[in-house]
């Protein structure tokens, strides 16, 4: 019959065709639509139990989320605990100055919604978000987002906390690109309001939209950056301080009194060396040697043989007790 009558059965086909075609489009996009809901964090995991993540634990934790901080010893967890207790009790003394009962309150309640784990994979099952905050080094946490992401669920959003890495690179170890971006909180997490939130060229809005309501959630303040090396606040401010150091080595003038100009002349509350120091004179020389990789021509990026030396001789500032200052 199809011999007979071909042009009967081309247009019996392409009917069916047409019929099976708008079912397909509509299952996708259903099922699409499905995969771009915002998802509302509840549950968080944070790997790294060091400054970084303890305070995005200590924060989550206080605005009502249930947070699962890992590490790989328990000795470390353990002292992240005592970090993010301390670091309540003094929240809760200045919070709640004349209710001395409603700081311990506060305190109980949000150490009560952090636990601990020495294993990632085996907590991840139920998680919102997986914030990361471990070691600089990109192959380490490839690694990291490569298991977790086969443990997680689908529904899982993946965040690195990194300060001057590809958070690109991170979402392609994994199988959920559109599911992927940065959260960058500044040091001390639970004081300092800011958190850039870094999309990558595959993260999808939802996600994003995602990101930013937990971060106003947590009463910080989103800004959003696309995934450019260091993003917005350290691509403006670490080559800043690289140039204060070269004006220091050119003999143009003390560090003392580098310090004092910014300080006094652009109301900085501490001066390049003294947040060298602070930051860490390892971090900032792992930060601009890395850019300078990336953009050998780039003058910005010209790394400095003064920070080298220092962090040769382990003067890596106040951590080790002497930086660009002596702190003992």
């Amino acid at each position: 019959r199809a011999a007979e009558c071909p042009t009967l059965y081309t247009v019996g086909t392409r009917k069916t065709m047409a019929s099976f075609t708008q079912q397909l489009v509509r299952t996708m996009a259903s099922a699409s639509a499905a995969q771009a809901k915002r998802v509302i964090i509840k549950h968080v995991t944070v790997v790294g139990g060091g400054l970084m993540g303890s305070g995005i634990a200590q924060t989550a934790a206080a605005t009502g989320h249930t947070v699962v901080l890992v590490d790989q010893a328990e000795d470390i967890l353990k002292n992240s605990k005592k970090m993010i207790e301390d670091s309540l009790k003094k929240l809760a003394k200045k919070k709640f100055a004349d209710k001395p009962e409603a700081g311990s309150q506060f305190i109980e309640k949000t150490l009560s919604n952090v636990t601990t784990n020495t294993d990632p994979a085996a907590v991840v099952h139920s998680t919102d978000l997986i914030i990361e905050a471990i070691v600089e080094n990109p192959t380490v946490k490839n690694e990291l987002f490569k298991t977790l992401d086969k443990f997680a669920p689908e529904h899982t959003i993946f965040a690195s906390n990194t300060s001057s890495l590809s958070v690109t690179e991170f979402a392609n170890a994994t199988t959920r690109q559109d599911r992927f971006g940065g959260l960058h909180f500044f040091n001390p997490v639970p004081v300092m309001k800011l958190v850039e939130v870094v999309k990558t060229p595959m993260t999808s809005q939802a996600t994003f939209d995602s990101l930013t309501d937990f971060i106003k959630a947590l009463g910080k303040h989103p800004v959003s950056c696309k995934d450019t090396p260091g993003f917005i606040v350290n691509r403006l401010l670490v080559p800043y301080l690289m140039e204060a150091v070269r004006l220091y080595e050119r003999g143009h003038a003390s560090k003392e009194d580098i310090d004092v100009g910014m300080k006094l002349g652009a109301s900085y509350p501490m001066g390049p060396f003294e947040l060298l120091d602070y930051v860490g004179l390892d971090t900032s020389k792992y930060i601009i040697d890395g850019w300078h990789e990336l953009e050998p021509e780039n003058p910005l990026f010209t790394p400095s043989d003064l920070l080298n030396r220092l962090v040769e001789e382990k003067k890596l500032g106040r951590k080790t007790g002497e930086g660009f200052y002596k702190y003992r």
